[in-house]
């Protein structure tokens, strides 16, 4: 894998200079390299991983989705994926091996809006054979970020002799 893409990966915000430097490569190289990456689409964006369990006030609720679907002929999973990726809800489609085709994250406010979604929404779609709806609880790694941070919270838990 290109070095460039693996340190912008984990850290988009290097600048150019860092790079550079952490590469043993011009600074104008580096950044033409980031240009032409963008320009191709290698690049698609850039965000923020955000620990959304350290924010009061956030209604954010998120869940993966597995779905078993039935290919159309001539078209494989593509249309699927099309049809899901469409929806507001869906942050993230994966197509997969194993006993589901395709893993899905859905983002909602509250686990009601995510189970609304998937009854009325996703498994009505035409070629849907299945869905399993698995919350996500705590997120403690995200796209290569440590977002658990042991003690931060006080341990409720009773104590039985």
């Amino acid at each position: 894998m290109n070095k460039l893409l693996q340190l912008l990966g984990a850290n988009s915000q290097f600048s150019t200079a860092e790079l550079a430097a952490m590469l043993g490569e011009p600074e104008d190289f580096i950044a033409a390299q980031i240009k032409e990456y963008e320009s191709k689409g290698i690049i698609k964006g850039y965000q923020a991983v955000v620990n959304w369990d350290e924010i009061d006030d956030a209604r954010h609720v998120e869940a993966l989705i597995e779905l078993k679907v039935s290919p159309k002929k001539d078209l494989g999973f593509d249309e699927m994926a099309e049809r899901c990726m469409a929806f507001e809800e869906v942050e993230s489609v994966y197509l997969m091996a194993g006993v589901y085709d395709f893993a899905i994250i859905v983002k909602g406010e509250t686990m009601q809006d995510i189970a609304m979604f998937v009854a009325k929404k996703l498994s009505t779609i035409d070629g849907v054979l299945s869905t399993g709806t698995h919350f996500i609880m705590r997120r403690y790694k995200d796209r290569g970020m440590n977002l658990y941070s042991p003690g931060s919270e006080a341990d409720e838990r009773s104590l039985i002799l």
